[in-house]
């Protein structure tokens, strides 16, 4: 689930974070702590899996929302996102221009949607957080070349996030990967550290400046996930004051991966297995 920065409802703690509300600051994770949040990152890999292969046209955004929750309580674990600011769902499922946080309900999925399905998981006390965009039944070439570059994004973000850079090089490669696909990147929503609690610090935002930043150091996990547009970078937030939108209305593609800072490349923690 992306950070919002000024953007995010007060916050409502819930199970899925610790007894004791969060202070700030950048947590650098134990091996103990990194064995927990491979757990609740396996966790969301399964849920996606099982998503991926219910999703069809003619279903309701709340039939994933069920299929998410059973997937995660199949394993032990709770959705992370279920009440967490208010959140309703336990999943968020936005289609089409509606590019984070939208909230499943009656909405029926149509064939060539575009169906962004965000997933959070907590278990032992973690949390894994992370995002696909799958296409329901047929969808058009520039639909499936929007979810490939938005994947290959993130593939890129991932690559620059190791043990001494800085966030601005995590930012900076996936700004230039899409832009030069002549794409926009959402500005006004950002990545996150993430732990015992879904927004941590720092904040990861999807543009940049190489150098710049926060210090990446080893044991560092954070969730990086691209928002990319078809048409312009800017965004509106819906009446339900959940959903965000693009502002032009075109399609929106998102996807998210919980990472591990290591000595060499990134730990993805949220990648099937």
């Amino acid at each position: 689930m992306t950070n919002g920065g000024t953007r995010q409802s007060p916050k409502r703690e819930t199970a899925s974070n610790s007894a004791s509300p969060y202070k700030g600051g950048i947590t650098i994770k134990s091996e103990k702590e990194m064995e927990a949040m491979r757990h609740a990152g396996a966790i969301v890999a399964a849920a996606h899996a099982a998503l991926r292969q219910a999703i069809r046209p003619g279903m309701k955004t709340q039939e994933l929302d069920a299929v998410a929750n059973r997937e995660i309580r199949r394993h032990g674990a709770v959705p992370t996102f279920k009440g967490y600011r208010g959140f309703p769902g336990c999943v968020c499922t936005s289609v089409n221009e509606e590019i984070v946080h939208g909230i499943p309900g009656n909405r029926v999925i149509q064939d060539g949607d575009l169906v962004k399905m965000d997933v959070g998981a907590t278990i032992d006390g973690f949390i894994g957080d992370a995002a696909i965009t799958v296409g329901a039944g047929k969808i058009t070439p520039e639909a499936e070349d929007l979810i490939e570059v938005t994947r290959l994004s993130l593939e890129e973000g991932i690559k620059a996030a190791r043990d001494g850079a800085r966030v601005g090089d995590i930012g900076a490669a996936i700004q230039t990967f899409v832009e030069s696909r002549g794409y926009g990147i959402v500005r006004e929503y950002v990545g996150h550290g993430v732990g015992r609690f879904l927004h941590e610090d720092p904040q990861i935002p999807n543009y940049g400046t190489p150098g710049k930043g926060v210090l990446l150091r080893k044991g560092m996990c954070i969730a990086i996930e691209p928002m990319v547009n078809v048409g312009d970078w800017r965004t509106k937030v819906l009446d339900d004051d959940w959903t965000v939108v693009t502002a032009d209305g075109k399609l929106s593609a998102h996807f998210e991966h919980t990472i591990a800072i290591r000595d060499g490349e990134a730990e993805v923690l949220t990648r099937p297995r």
